[in-house]
């Protein structure tokens, strides 16, 4: 398999990718982005037929879309003006925002918040440090959690549903229409792997087990 190697020297004076080939198109190998660049930005698309990979204290920013046939990986940030998908995993040390839709054939993880203007997929689960944000749909296989929003550090924020194979877990959770929780179609969840663990700020619990956050105590 091959695999280009990006160095400072691929990059100008901004943090624009000029190296001599295409990532546009895709590149059939992976690509792998050296470490303590900054934030390397491509000024169209970044598709790889296998990995993206930018190694600690290096984030990724394409003004279209980023696509990997497997996975894609950022020490810091991942943010495309259009879409971002990954066949294998998504993961970002910082956040990861995109104009279109985010989706994995398997897990979404970021160290912050992750957002998207259109929708929000992952096979298995979704995890954020911080909220969750889809102007349209957020969908997981498996759960969905948040340091504050979902298991949220801030929110997980919908325009349309909110569904997960199993638990939804944050501060609070809201969307337009309807929220499911317990979705799977490969074992009978239990009770727990049904609950929207978070306080309900909008929309209907169409599937699912609401459990509010706990009051605190006043002296």
């Amino acid at each position: 398999m091959k695999t280009l190697y990006i160095t400072k020297a691929d990059l100008d004076a901004d943090g624009y990718y000029i190296g001599a080939t295409d990532v546009s198109q895709e590149f059939d190998g992976s690509i792998e982005i050296a470490a303590n660049l900054g934030t390397v930005r491509f000024r169209t698309a970044l598709r790889a037929r296998y990995g993206v990979k930018a190694k600690a204290g290096t984030g990724i920013e394409a003004g279209d879309s980023i696509e990997a046939g497997i996975d894609i990986e950022a020490g810091t940030s991942i943010e495309a003006g259009g879409s971002i998908k990954a066949v294998g995993s998504i993961e970002s040390g910082w956040g990861i925002e995109a104009g279109g839709s985010i989706k994995a054939g398997g897990s979404i993880k970021a160290g912050d918040g992750i957002e998207a203007g259109i929708d929000i997929e992952a096979g298995t689960s979704i995890e954020a440090g911080g909220s969750i944000k889809a102007g349209i749909d957020i969908e997981a296989g498996w759960g969905i959690e948040a340091g504050t929003g979902i298991v949220a550090g801030t929110g997980i924020v919908a325009g349309d549903s909110i569904e997960a194979g199993l638990s939804i877990s944050a501060e609070w959770v809201s969307a337009r229409l309807r929220i499911f929780a317990g979705l799977c179609l490969w074992k009978i969840p239990a009770s727990d792997e049904k609950e929207i663990r978070a306080e309900l700020r909008g929309g209907i619990i169409a599937f699912g087990t609401h459990v509010p956050p706990a009051k605190e105590m006043r002296a």
